[in-house]
């Protein structure tokens, strides 16, 4: 059984930095990627970044661009999301999960309906 646990969250200061953890385990079928979606309080929940099991492609949303990374250990234990310079915007509730649809690409990497497994998210609050 595929399990996926998040931690890193917490509060943050505006221009501040946190760095999210996402530990797999049970990872004993073929995936195509593992993202990180967030759901602010009365908002969807909405993509924030992607990366890909075939060529390490990776993928985010134009709020984050340049300012997150995505990446992963060797063996896909854990995939982190390093976030810089933070703004309350970004104040949500962070997930990541597991495509087990298809590789992902530019317009589709955000699809949540390819995700077959789901953390329980950890809490980022950005607030001075």
């Amino acid at each position: 059984q595929v399990q996926l646990v998040e931690s890193g969250g917490g509060l943050v200061q505006p221009g501040g930095s946190l760095r999210l953890d996402c530990a797999t385990s049970g990872l004993t079928r073929d995936f195509y990627a593992i993202a990180w979606f967030r759901q602010a309080p009365g908002k969807e929940r909405e993509g924030v970044s992607c990366i890909g099991t075939d060529d390490g492609s990776t993928y985010y949303a134009d709020s984050v661009k340049g300012r997150f990374t995505i990446s992963r250990d060797n063996n896909w234990k854990t995939v982190y999301l390093q976030m810089n310079d933070l703004k309350s915007e970004d104040t949500a509730v962070y997930y990541c999960a597991v495509d087990f649809w298809g590789d992902p690409h530019e317009d589709t990497w955000d699809e949540q309906s390819h995700f077959g497994s789901w953390g329980q998210g950890t809490q980022v609050t950005v607030s001075s």
